[in-house]
């Protein structure tokens, strides 16, 4: 039985989403179904298309906010944008070139869907604008000293956050006509921090690191700067990734340590009794998964619609898990329901669902394609 497909709606904030795909395919990508083995227990992941890139490793793959569409980084400096032609096949829409000098590490859909930034190894964080269906580079933010390894939009799309291997996490302010001011400079980490997300629904930021922990951020409105309200320990090494929970509720991060941990937000006055500090959430590990993955889980995305958790892991596969009925919000379970061996053919470097179409996933991998599954329940 397929998963019900319904549609998820993002709030607009700063302005309307446009139908930026409307332009008929302007390369011809190479389409296969290629055969796979697939370790099946309660569901299954069905390979829908692989679409070849160019040269080098293919690092992320970002939705576009409306589902109908998303875009791909990598090795080749260039920024590639995706969607349906008129056979209902993904195809490549435009490629971005002129943003940056070096590998581009990650990409990020503002809220509204029409601004994209993209964060490099060349020490910048270029946003595009989207111009009548042209895309073209009207920022460059600057000021890390070394590689930018991601970026990521505020909920209300007013904020974006940088991180870098220089161990610092940047909060940018959106200024308009294309201008952003930085809020903040923050040196919580003591290494390389590896990824940014703002929580779903309020301006918390969390950051993942080489040095193995997770650090939470707000706002201090008594002198207008961003505080580090929490931190989060217990990965054995290198958190390569986090993802937020649809609600925000809880929060999913993967490590070098080979497993995946749950973290729950228990705010001031928690009914289980939780103590907090200073009038902010404590963040509690109430799950560890582990046993499930070989080598080290490069990223994982929680669906906001089914709950489903994809991880991507340095053995070539990909694993979804999904939480027990009935378990202990306080100490949850999670089962395993299926994992694609050689999903790619080398490191699996991203997993995302689509925040439209519930099962629908995107991966990419150092084998330099980008694929995309359905997930189906058996």
């Amino acid at each position: 039985m397929l998963c019900n497909l319904y549609p998820y709606f993002i709030s607009e904030t700063l302005c309307e989403v446009n139908n930026l795909w409307s332009e008929p395919a302007q390369l011809q990508e190479i389409t296969t179904r290629s055969k796979f083995h697939t370790l099946l227990t309660m569901g299954k992941l069905e390979l829908l298309q692989t679409l070849k890139k160019d040269d080098g490793r293919v690092w992320n793959v970002a939705w576009h906010p409306k589902g109908d569409a998303f875009a791909s980084c990598g090795e080749d400096k260039s920024i590639r944008i995706w969607a349906k032609d008129m056979l209902g096949k993904w195809s490549n829409k435009f490629v971005l070139t002129e943003g940056h000098k070096r590998t581009i590490r990650q990409v990020a859909w503002s809220p509204c869907g029409n601004y994209l930034a993209s964060a490099s190894f060349d020490a910048t964080t270029s946003i595009w604008d989207n111009h009548g269906g042209e895309f073209e580079c009207n920022a460059t933010l600057e000021g890390h000293e070394n590689e930018v390894k991601s970026v990521a939009w505020s909920r209300s799309g007013q904020l974006l956050a940088t991180c870098s291997r220089d161990k610092s996490v940047w909060i940018w302010e959106v200024a308009g006509d294309d201008e952003y001011d930085c809020g903040a400079v923050l040196n919580a980490h003591s290494q390389d921090v590896k990824k940014v997300l703002f929580h779903p629904e309020r301006d918390l930021l969390a950051s993942a690191s080489y040095d193995n922990t997770i650090k939470l951020y707000r706002d201090d409105p008594s002198d207008e700067d961003w505080l580090c309200c929490g931190t989060l320990t217990g990965h054995e090494s290198t958190v390569w990734s986090i993802s937020f929970e649809g609600n925000g509720k809880r929060l999913a991060s993967c490590s070098d340590d080979h497993t995946v941990k749950i973290w729950k937000d228990y705010p001031p006055g928690n009914p289980e009794g939780v103590a907090t500090e200073d009038g902010d959430s404590t963040w509690k590990c109430v799950c560890t998964l582990s046993g499930e993955h070989t080598r080290t889980i490069y990223d994982i995305s929680w669906c906001p619609q089914t709950g489903l958790i994809a991880t991507a892991c340095g053995d070539d596969a990909i694993r979804v898990f999904k939480e027990d009925e009935g378990s202990d919000s306080n100490a949850p379970s999670f089962s395993l329901l299926c994992a694609v061996d050689r999903a790619h053919n080398q490191d699996v470097n991203c997993v995302a669902w689509n925040p439209a179409v519930a099962g629908l996933l995107a991966s990419c991998s150092d084998d330099g394609e980008i694929k995309v599954w359905n997930f189906v329940d058996t």
